[in-house]
């Protein structure tokens, strides 16, 4: 009988040591926020809709994408997105242009009745790699008026230290990149 407690403790102790903690991980933010609530009259100035972030297949799941190879991704079981990567690539997306941006409305809604410029975004790439750096790729349409505008973006951030902490800083602050180049695009 006491064979069998002494195996069920260690079979039990071997089951808790083998299980890693998960952890979550939000987008920071990194755009210098404005903290006053201003009144944007939509005759100001066209109304920017960013109608859809979407990202690659292996980026929509819980977790963090790494790549091992050139060819090789891996998705982290441990380490998890806190929400949704699309939702927090354009909730981050409109907060910097909102910023960026002043005197624009930018949002994630439209606003019925009013003329629009429409973003769609598509990332293909919002990953750590294998040679330390955080990279973050896709495209972006701007339809305004009549014309459509599509530019492409590859961003290769060097990572200062290991560890997902520094990959997700690495990954937010090249996506805020990204973002003054779209808003720098939007303003010419």
């Amino acid at each position: 009988m006491m064979k069998w407690n002494i195996a069920v403790i260690a079979l039990l102790l071997s089951a808790c040591s083998s299980q890693s903690e998960v952890s979550y991980y939000q987008l920071p933010p990194v755009a210098a926020q404005s903290n006053n609530a201003q009144a944007v009259h939509l005759s100001a100035g066209k109304q920017l809709w960013i109608e859809s972030v979407t990202v690659a297949d292996f980026l929509s799941g819980p977790g963090i994408a790494f790549q091992t190879s050139d060819v090789k991704y891996t998705v982290a079981k441990n380490n998890l997105w806190g929400s949704s990567l699309d939702q927090q690539l354009k909730q981050a997306l409109t907060d910097n242009l909102s910023v960026l941006l002043p005197g624009r409305v930018v949002s994630g809604q439209l606003v019925s009745g009013h003329d629009a410029d429409v973003l769609r975004v598509t990332v293909t790439g919002f990953q750590g790699r294998y040679d330390g750096y955080a990279i973050v790729s896709g495209y972006w349409m701007l339809q305004s008026d009549n014309k459509i505008i599509r530019r492409p973006f590859n961003i290769e951030a060097p990572l200062q230290k290991d560890g997902y902490d520094e990959l997700v800083y690495s990954l937010a602050n090249a996506w805020h990149k990204e973002s003054v180049d779209i808003a720098n695009a939007l303003k010419n």
